[in-house]
């Protein structure tokens, strides 16, 4: 409990500062071996040079369904995006920034499903958005006044991927900014996965608590950011090899907090650190998430 409270404190202090498919023929099967419901994104990894489509603006309308995934609570829906074939497939939680489960994540879900990773965007936040700061703040604030509560979200999250018969077993969870920071969290707290990535969350900066994680963790920051400054990302960094964790993290030059999820904001400085970024994360997530 103590640890809840302490991450708290931490995550409210940087999010209010930083924080400004196509039907395939071959559907995967059930134990019974009766097809998956549901629609498929076309299988479709970016090329050498390409950032997915979601963050540069040019991503469609949504191609999975919405799920609801957490038993007993038919407000929290979430989206499930998932690749064409039988797979079996790794897997991804992906956690939304303060304002929600929007659509630009709900296009990411999908990049990743074309990626070949059966994609679950969650919901903390109980199928509510926010449409400015005042908004997006009360909502963050709520969902992290309990964080044992998001916990068992994603729990749930990743049982129901675990218990799919077209997922390997391995699954990975990332988030941006308020996401990011929950992400980090549920590395620490939350039932076994396989993978944390973290763009711009708040981070942990003591070495005993961060050696409770069992995995490699990614994270890409920015030097322009006010909540999460390059001198804390320094002292995470070394804070997790005195832990004797594995780390694949980068701090981007001349860039601002938000800088990869929004690369059409600013495709002209974006776009070279947000491939980058890309690049390593994918890199990250087959050493990480593959057989």
């Amino acid at each position: 409990m103590f640890r809840f409270r302490s991450l708290l404190i931490a995550l409210l202090i940087a999010a209010t500062t930083a924080c400004a498919a196509s039907d395939a023929e071959d559907a995967a099967m059930d134990e019974s071996g009766a097809a998956l419901p549901g629609p498929r994104v076309a299988l479709n990894p970016t090329a050498s040079g390409q950032l997915p489509s979601a963050i540069i603006g040019e991503a469609g309308d949504p191609q999975g369904e919405d799920l609801g995934y957490l038993e007993g609570d038919a407000a929290t829906m979430g989206y499930l995006a998932v690749p064409e074939g039988d797979g079996p497939f790794p897997a991804l939680v992906i956690i939304h920034e303060w304002n929600g489960l929007v659509d630009r994540v709900r296009q990411v879900a999908d990049n990743f499903a074309a990626e070949g990773y059966v994609t679950l965007a969650a919901d903390l936040y109980q199928g509510r958005t926010g449409s400015n700061s005042d908004e997006n703040i009360a909502l963050m604030q709520e969902a992290m006044a309990n964080l044992p509560v998001a916990v068992a979200n994603l729990n749930a999250a990743v049982a129901y991927l675990k218990a799919r018969p077209d997922v390997t077993g391995r699954v990975g969870a990332m988030g941006w900014c308020f996401g990011g920071g929950i992400a980090l969290s549920f590395g620490l707290d939350g039932e076994h996965h396989n993978a944390t990535a973290i763009f711009y969350g708040r981070l942990i900066e003591d070495p005993e608590v961060l050696a409770q994680m069992d995995h490699e963790v990614y994270g890409t920051f920015a030097e322009n950011d006010g909540g999460i400054p390059p001198e804390q990302v320094r002292s995470f960094e070394a804070a997790l090899r005195t832990a004797g964790i594995e780390n694949d993290l980068h701090i981007y030059d001349d860039v601002m907090h938000g800088f990869w999820l929004r690369v059409d904001g600013n495709p002209e400085l974006r776009t070279g650190p947000a491939l980058d970024a890309w690049q390593r994360l994918k890199a990250y997530l087959d050493r990480s998430l593959s057989d």
